[in-house]
């Protein structure tokens, strides 16, 4: 049963009660009214009526003898006092048959008149004998009215009894009903407190102590027992607050069982982000370590290819001096063999310019090695470094054929100026293809100092490359430092999330 029927039916049983007690106080004291109305408005009244009969019995006995003594006007004054007394007293039974009366009211009211109309009549004989002024016959008259008058003033008696009888009556009746409405009264109060006292204790057990087991309950949900159970067998509001608390503290567990393992989770990845920050920042400055010796290596090259573009124009400038040497050889043959001497000379400066050119190009082939190296290592950012570094390897590839080619050319050149020598008389051919061996050299040189241009070019785009990776390197490295610093703060927090989670604690073997 629900709490609210159980007041419903436990007020609604008090209301009964109080509704008993005022209907039976209400009917006892109208009866106690009907019965204080019936004594003052009837009985005491037809005592007061009876009375005025008695009184105005013994009135007119009193004025007739009093008539008997006394003159005529006197008499006639007399004679008037008795007619007025007649009438009155038909006006007095007028009012007490208009009154309401019980049978044996009735019954003595009815010989009252009867005694009275035997009293009227003798007492009309004794009327006209004092009217004749016959005052013997009135006397002899008056002797058979007494018998009469005594009959009707008994008469009167009784009825005067039987109203004072029937209103003790009444007022007993009133007394018994007053008394009955304390009684009644009485023992519906008890009863109501009674019913009170034992429905408010029924009510108040069945209420209060369920309710302390549902404080109890919600006391250890306070203080972080997430095993606590209500155990209320009940279907009243008591018994779904119960339920509701226990299907409340099995949601909150299984949240903060959620909220444990996930900052936990949270914990141990930040622990990992944490330390593959560290490698990462590591890692980092070493790629940027790296990046600045490959940006040192890289002017270095700078500075080799310049120089080697440097030496290929003044190797083209001599070959083509040499060409015209060998023009004009052929036009003072008589100058051969100093033309020939100079030509050694200039062909052993040019076997040390090839030389030189064919140590550039190795180290340019080193370096360039190197850089695809880096390159790789650099990953994606590092593939148009590893482009370039390709072209600049086969660039020095090129250059260390064409410098081996330069070599060649210039040892049979100089084996040709020997021979030219010992052999002068083959001066004009030898001259003719020494003309045309200068000419291969000048494009050559001409090749060899086009392509140290595209070297220097493309290694100044490689230094530009390698120094917006470092930029881009110091970038990541600080961004890995906020990662750092972002990671550490979340670890923080996620210790703090656990110790604060920790205070909640289950019996059912919750973490």
């Amino acid at each position: 049963m629900k709490i609210g029927t159980r007041l419903a039916a436990t007020f609604g049983a008090l209301v009964i009660l109080i509704l008993a007690i005022a209907v039976t106080t209400g009917i006892e004291m109208a009866r106690m009214s009907v019965n204080t109305q019936l004594i003052v408005n009837n009985h005491a009244r037809n005592v007061e009526l009876a009375t005025d009969l008695k009184e105005g019995t013994y009135l007119v006995a009193l004025t007739v003898y009093h008539a008997f003594s006394e003159q005529d006007e006197v008499q006639q004054a007399d004679l008037e006092l008795i007619r007025q007394q007649t009438e009155r007293t038909s006006g007095v039974y007028e009012e007490l048959y208009g009154q309401q009366l019980t049978p044996g009211e009735q019954t003595v009211l009815d010989s009252v008149k009867q005694a009275r109309s035997s009293y009227s009549a003798a007492m009309k004989s004794v009327f006209v004998s004092l009217s004749s002024h016959d005052i013997a016959a009135a006397r002899a008259a008056m002797g058979g009215v007494i018998p009469l008058q005594l009959t009707l003033l008994g008469a009167e008696n009784r009825f005067i009894a039987e109203e004072r009888t029937a209103m003790h009556a009444a007022v007993r009746d009133s007394a018994r009903s007053y008394a009955t409405a304390r009684l009644v009264v009485c023992m519906l109060s008890v009863a109501a407190v009674l019913v009170a006292v034992v429905t408010c204790l029924m009510v108040t057990r069945s209420i209060v102590r369920p309710l302390q087991d549902v404080v109890g309950g919600a006391k250890a949900l306070a203080a972080g027992d997430l095993g606590v159970q209500i155990a209320i067998a009940r279907s009243d509001e008591v018994g779904i607050v119960g339920e509701s608390l226990n299907r409340a503290v099995h949601q909150l567990a299984a949240i903060v069982r959620g909220i444990k393992q996930a900052s936990e989770t949270v914990a141990s990845a930040t622990q990992q982000l944490a330390a593959g920050n560290v490698d990462l920042s590591r890692r980092t400055e070493e790629q940027a370590a790296s990046l600045q010796e490959a940006a040192s290596s890289m002017e270095e090259i700078t500075a080799t290819v310049r120089h080697t573009a440097d030496n290929a124009s003044q190797a083209n400038a001599f070959a083509v001096h040499a060409s015209e040497i060998a023009q004009r050889g052929g036009e003072a043959a008589g100058h051969v063999i100093e033309t020939m001497h100079g030509i050694s000379e200039s062909s052993s400066k040019v076997a040390e310019i090839t030389s030189v050119i064919e140590g550039i190009a190795f180290q340019t082939n080193i370096l360039a090695i190197n850089a695809s190296v880096e390159a790789a290592r650099a990953g994606e950012q590092g593939r148009g470094f590893a482009v370039v570094a390709g072209e600049v390897r086969l660039l020095a590839q090129r250059s260390a054929t064409a410098a081996k080619e330069v070599k060649a050319l210039i040892g049979e050149s100089v084996g040709r100026v020997q021979a030219g020598m010992e052999l002068v008389a083959r001066t004009g051919s030898t001259i003719d293809e020494v003309i045309q061996s200068v000419r291969r050299v000048s494009d050559i040189m001409g090749e060899i100092s086009s392509a140290s241009r595209e070297q220097s070019s493309g290694i100044e785009q490689i230094n530009r490359t390698v120094s917006q990776m470092d930029l881009v390197t110091q970038q990541n490295a600080a961004l890995v430092e906020q990662t750092a610093a972002a990671a550490a703060s979340i670890q923080h927090q996620a210790a703090e999330l656990v110790d604060a989670i920790s205070v909640f604690h289950s019996h059912s073997g919750m973490p």
